[in-house]
């Protein structure tokens, strides 16, 4: 007979027995690499989703661009009623659909945003670290393929390094951030397809009004879209 573990703090049992039900959660493919490599940048990394999840709260359609391993997306499902995650590459989906939980349910599959828009309109659509991967050539690929995949009254959340970040940044991340940008140019692209969008800026977990040129990273919000 197995020898059932108490814990000295009998609150504390509870995890206990959740692990002898579910085992110990596994945190993603690229977000293990972070906790083992540099795990202060979780932090930061899951405090994007937090804003996206509290700027999208209550909407019904959400649909994630370039989600990785999809380890942020439960704290946008804890907002949203309906989300679907996306990433170009079959692996990073695959090892998602293996740490999936029942208790959160997210719909994953495979897409490249510059090949087509998606098939169904959602309601809010949002993409972090993807941008500055992607060619200034195909920038308006991408935009525009996003907005064919918005409802009329759609919202887009935008997150990217900022430029001025780049100088700090290791070499294996400036050998894939081919398209980083300041705030300004960052609000003048995605002005060019939304009426409004507003600027925020974000230095490790917070996220602030403050002057642009000394964020660390970016993020806008867009919606009314231009016809």
């Amino acid at each position: 007979m197995k020898k059932k573990i108490k814990t000295k703090d009998p609150t504390n049992q509870a995890l206990i027995s959740l692990e002898n039900e579910r085992g110990v959660e596994t945190i993603g493919l690229m977000n293990s690499a972070v906790w083992h490599q540099d795990p202060k940048r979780l932090v930061f990394t899951l405090s994007r989703y937090k804003f996206v999840a509290k700027m999208l709260s209550g909407k019904n359609k959400v649909t994630e661009i370039g989600c990785g391993d999809g380890f942020g997306a439960r704290i946008v499902r804890q907002e949203v009623k309906h989300l679907t995650i996306t990433d170009c590459d079959q692996y990073f989906i695959q090892k998602f659909n293996d740490i999936k939980s029942d208790n959160w349910p997210i719909s994953a599959f495979v897409h490249n945003i510059l090949d087509a828009p998606f098939e169904k309109l959602s309601d809010a659509i949002y993409s972090l670290d993807v941008l500055e991967h992607i060619a200034v050539n195909n920038e308006d690929i991408f935009i525009s393929n996003i907005i064919n995949s918005l409802s009329d009254d759609g919202v887009f959340i935008l997150g990217m390094p900022s430029l001025e970040s780049q100088k700090y940044a290791s070499s294996a991340s400036k050998a894939g951030h081919v398209n980083c940008k300041t705030g300004k140019d960052l609000k003048s692209l995605c002005e060019k397809y939304f009426h409004n969008v507003f600027l925020f800026s974000m230095n490790d977990e917070i996220v602030h009004t403050g002057f642009e040129k000394m964020a660390h990273y970016l993020l806008v919000l867009c919606c009314g879209v231009k016809k």
